[in-house]
């Protein structure tokens, strides 16, 4: 009898020790949102070890390979990580790592709380759950609470939201890194297809940047030339022009930059960083 007592309570025992191990490998919220990975984040000498994707994506760290491991720059912060040591240079500064970053799975695992902390967020441990806020944008002193995106297509449109802190930091660089050439506004341009007028342009997307009360901050629409002429008589004409609403200025504007934050839009969709407004889209 005792012996049966005795498998009964292993077996409990062993479900549960599994079942929060579980929990505290695939618990971690970025900004408030719980991250998917096609690869399960896992406990290695009581410190959380992610995927090198969930950092590279939601803290908005770019990353670079070598030969022996990785490197990740955010801002002015750069950190180069080599597999299987213990050893991480911060800044060219040398750092000693709890837990050595190791591959598995054809997957680079990389301690969270160093990585996070290094590129200045902040994280918390509670009920098998990671926290991880990330540092928010300001905008002339005022927080950035959401992204909203807005597109229109031939019938109806769509009005999503992004809420992640580095998403929303990214794509704003991009706009102010990526400005042009002062320019005038085009004779013709709007949310419509004007066919029948040379140099017209399309609004492709709407970008405005909120307060916590939801008004906005800084605007930037994107606008595509109309291609419905032949492309001799097109030729002055830029293919991409963004108007920074808040100012009424109109600047140059590439399709590299254009496609980079499209990139970032999907990205954070696939992560659960966007949120669907409304959707008229017949």
């Amino acid at each position: 009898m005792k012996k049966a007592f005795f498998w009964v309570f292993l077996a409990i025992f062993l479900f549960i020790l599994s079942s929060t191990t579980y929990a505290a490998e695939n618990q971690i919220k970025v900004d408030g949102v719980a991250i998917a990975s096609d690869v399960k984040p896992e406990m290695k000498n009581k410190r959380t070890m992610v995927p090198l994707r969930v950092i590279s994506e939601n803290l908005g760290a770019s990353v670079e390979w070598s030969n022996s491991g990785v490197i990740l720059a955010k801002s002015d912060m750069k950190v180069i990580l080599t597999l299987n040591s213990s050893t991480a240079e911060k800044n060219g500064e040398k750092m000693l790592l709890d837990v050595k970053p190791y591959m598995k799975n054809n997957r680079i695992f990389v301690p969270l709380r160093f990585i996070a902390e290094t590129f200045g967020c902040h994280v918390n441990y509670n009920n098998f759950v990671v926290t991880v806020d990330t540092e928010p944008l300001f905008i002339d002193g005022v927080q950035v609470k959401a992204l909203q995106h807005e597109y229109h297509m031939t019938m109806g449109g769509v009005v999503q939201r992004i809420n992640g802190n580095a998403y929303n930091k990214t794509i704003y660089n991009i706009f102010v890194k990526n400005k042009g050439k002062k320019v005038e506004a085009p004779a013709d341009y709007s949310c419509r297809f004007t066919i029948d007028t040379l140099g017209s342009y399309y609004k492709n997307a709407q970008y405005d940047f909120l307060d916590p009360k939801g008004n906005s901050l800084v605007r930037f629409d994107v606008y595509s030339l109309i291609r419905s002429f032949p492309s001799e008589p097109l030729t002055e004409y830029p293919e991409i022009l963004i108007h920074d609403v808040s100012k009424d200025e109109w600047y140059l504007f590439s399709d590299t930059a254009n496609r980079s934050i499209e990139q970032l839009i999907d990205t954070a969709k696939k992560n659960g960083f966007l949120t669907i407004i409304s959707n008229t889209v017949v």
